[in-house]
């Protein structure tokens, strides 16, 4: 029993601290005041946590106020590249992106979640939104997550609903899960998925998904713009082509190279 709960109280005490730099990250900093009140603990007990993050790299403190520190990006560096698939993905995101002037992204499923590895959105058309590397996002709301779901065994994909649940983000996010699983019936016999404001109001996608060697599901790619450029041909036959090609190459690298 003893070694059960020291156990559970690591485990919690890990939990706790994780909870605290995303907290961090999500107000763009706090004083240990502000931290003692949001994660409703005593001011020694978050002055521990926060100062052991400190000691690590993970935060560091600016004038009294903690933010999350460049470990992080250390280790997010590294969790970006590890595979080899990843590292080819960035070329074909900066190839989509060049072609159509647009946003592209490649987006990964984790734990029932889509994650942003790379992002390209140096055209001076394209339209810069809420996203980063490493962000995270529910696949059910983006046109590359859409695609990733398109392509994994329905049993996963019922594991992630479950899991996760289909939480809008916009009037238009899919929210019942009949209606998800008959569109990603349509985004399999298509090859490609779709996603009109979604996500972000007025902003609209084009997503196509990355299958290894195997049939895994490696990722998804997509590009994404205003909704008055994503439309007619363009929309419907120019975008879904290229990015299908580009899928192509990538798969084929993966495969041979």
């Amino acid at each position: 029993m003893a070694g059960t709960e020291t156990s559970d109280h690591r485990k919690k005490t890990t939990q706790r601290s994780l909870a605290i730099a995303e907290r961090l990250m999500e107000l763009d900093g706090a004083t240990l005041s502000d931290v003692s009140a949001e994660m409703d603990l005593a001011k020694s007990t978050a002055y521990a946590h926060l100062e052991t993050l400190r000691d690590g790299g993970y935060l560091v403190k600016e004038d009294g106020t903690y933010h999350v520190g460049l470990q992080f990006l250390n280790l997010g560096g590294y969790a970006a590249t590890r595979k080899r698939s990843y590292k080819l993905a960035r070329e074909k995101v900066r190839q989509i992106a060049d072609a159509t002037n647009e946003r592209a992204q490649f987006i990964v499923e984790e734990n029932g979640v889509g994650y942003y590895v790379f992002i390209d959105s140096e055209s001076t058309m394209a339209v810069e939104t809420d996203v980063r590397p490493g962000k995270l996002t529910f696949l059910h709301t983006t046109a590359a997550g859409k695609a990733i779901l398109a392509n994994l065994p329905r049993r996963r994909v019922e594991e992630i609903v479950e899991s996760r649940g289909l939480p809008g983000q916009t009037e238009r996010t899919i929210t019942d899960p009949a209606a998800l699983f008959e569109e990603l019936e349509l985004v399999r016999e298509r090859g490609y998925a779709y996603n009109r404001s979604e996500r972000v109001e007025k902003q609209w996608a084009v997503g196509v998904p990355v299958v290894g060697p195997g049939g895994t599901v490696v990722g998804g790619l997509s590009v994404s713009g205003p909704e008055h450029r994503m439309k007619g041909d363009r929309y419907r036959d120019e975008l879904p082509s290229l990015l299908l090609g580009v899928a192509n190459e990538l798969e084929l690298n993966l495969a041979y190279a």
